[in-house]
């Protein structure tokens, strides 16, 4: 069954009595099975994470929580609550949130003190029932400074209203309108969306509901939020405009500028006080998160089996072989790991007839200076083999699975995982078994979910190794996954063989 609350009238009388005398204006009400310690909960993580409610947001910062602010709050930061009084509840909790809009270059963003209240019993009396409530106050003094993504009142309130006896309460939002501001469907529709959230979330812990996707693990969230920010505001818009590929360019631009900043914040923390050791990205695509990073000032490269359109704008010179030869940092190549075969053995693989490529500059043995970090985003076929390149190199990686190949290059449907507990989508099987090679590969995976636009957001990261991590038998672990059979085979399938201009 849908959400279904019952509306109020227009006329209904206030549940809450503020001490100010300022009106609160009840919206919506709906029955609920949750308790007040899953409402107070639930509506601490909705402070601390707006997103949720809205994708114009990106997240909150607390500034002051319960009379201190937080460390990494400066005094300039710190701002005071607007305290607020209501007639028969006692103050639990207050805390000053700075909503983070996406683009800031449409939003500003904004302080709001969020409130917790509980009812107080009168002297010498018990009652069965009791209630608990949410106050947000946007820190503005009219309609007209509050930005697009709050909606245009003086506050909002959250009631949630227990029947100790029967388990049973209902959960309902107000408002406080400003002075002469009509009430708008736009409003009402807020009012029911906010109900809409809070009321999914508190069944949510009724049923045992438990968060699967933990996001923020390795990076912190404002750092890559804030960088991807800069990041947005510096190329998004050139990028798009000029946009090469057949592709949607929007869904591909934010996608990774969003890496690129997760990217420069992990390195951050890698390479503080050291010099970066350059990146490699394998199976780079259309190649524009290897731009992205040079721009920044990431010495690296990339390669693919086949050059793109987009390579045009984003290939540069610069990076110099030891012969002195002035290489593109976007480049084409087949992956032929040197655990497999020596290049020597595959010149006859091509028909020669047929193609104007030159086998041996085409086949890249998977070999990279030590301690270059090597990207593989959504690099298919090359995916699985990430981990064990990085542990012949002696690399730290980080994959981001998507679709499902072997060792043989082949198409592949990745085991479902024997923990019952674990997701058995085919996406979650694909990045537990490629998580599995890279432990046999001596790696402490660590995984992060990305703040991407993709379904394919999961990140693996290898940068330390086991304390025994380099005592594995790399031919034994390739022969576990199944072997490289038809490898050679497949992978040149992927090579665009008929004579094309460059």
């Amino acid at each position: 069954m849908g959400f279904e609350p019952t509306q109020y009238e227009s006329d209904a009388s206030p549940l809450i009595q503020d001490v100010s005398g300022a009106p609160w204006t009840p919206l919506f009400w709906h029955a609920c099975t949750f308790n007040p310690t899953a409402f107070t909960e639930v509506m601490m993580n909705l402070i601390r994470n707006p997103n949720i409610n809205s994708s114009w947001l990106f997240r909150a910062d607390v500034l002051y929580e319960n009379g201190t602010v937080p460390d990494e709050i400066s005094d300039s930061e710190a701002v005071l609550p607007r305290p607020a009084s209501f007639t028969g509840f006692d103050l639990e909790q207050t805390l000053v949130r700075r909503l983070i809009p996406r683009n800031t270059l449409r939003d500003q963003p904004l302080d709001q003190t969020c409130l917790f209240y509980h009812s107080c019993e009168p002297d010498g009396q018990l009652d069965d029932s009791e209630q608990h409530m949410v106050v947000y106050i946007p820190h503005v003094s009219s309609p007209i400074e509050m930005p697009f993504y709050h909606p245009a009142v003086r506050g909002v309130a959250f009631l949630h209203e227990w029947n100790r006896s029967e388990n049973t309460g209902r959960v309902s939002t107000h408002y406080c309108f400003f002075d002469d501001v009509e009430r708008a469907p736009k409003l009402v529709r807020t009012a029911f969306h906010l109900l809409s959230t809070l009321h999914k979330h508190g069944q949510g812990t009724t049923t045992g509901y438990v968060k699967r996707v933990h996001h923020d693990v390795v990076v912190p969230q404002i750092t890559m939020q804030n960088t991807y920010a800069k990041l947005k505001e510096k190329y998004a818009r050139k990028l798009i405009g000029t946009w090469a590929e057949v592709t949607d360019p929007t869904k591909h631009v934010f996608e990774d500028l969003g890496i690129a900043a997760f990217l420069i914040e992990l390195w951050k923390q890698m390479y503080q006080g050291t010099t970066f050791p350059g990146f490699v990205d394998i199976g780079c695509g259309n190649g524009l998160l290897v731009y992205l990073l040079r721009q920044e000032g990431y010495e690296g490269w990339g390669f693919d089996a086949r050059k793109r359109k987009s390579w045009t704008n984003y290939n540069a010179k610069g990076e110099t072989t030891p012969d002195s030869e002035d290489l593109p940092c976007l480049r084409e190549h087949v992956l032929l790991p040197s655990i497999i075969t020596a290049k020597e053995d595959v010149a006859d693989s091509l028909d020669h007839d047929e193609s104007d490529i030159d086998v041996q500059k085409l086949l890249h043995d998977g070999r990279f200076p030590e301690g270059t970090f090597i990207i593989s985003n959504h690099a298919d076929e090359l995916t699985p083999w990430t981990p064990i390149l990085a542990a012949i190199s002696d690399c730290p990686f980080m994959m981001i699975p998507c679709c499902s190949h072997n060792l043989t290059g082949a198409k592949y449907r990745a085991p479902v995982p024997k923990d019952v507990d674990k997701s058995n989508s085919a996406y979650a099987s694909l990045v537990i078994w490629v998580s599995g090679i890279a432990a046999d590969c001596g790696w402490e995976v660590e995984t992060e979910m990305l703040r991407i636009p993709s379904t394919r957001n999961t990140a693996l990261i290898g940068r330390r190794r086991k304390p025994d991590g380099t005592d594995v038998q790399l031919d034994d672990i390739v022969q576990k996954y199944g072997g490289t059979a038809g490898y050679l085979d497949n992978v040149m399938k992927l090579v665009q063989v008929a004579p094309r201009s460059h």
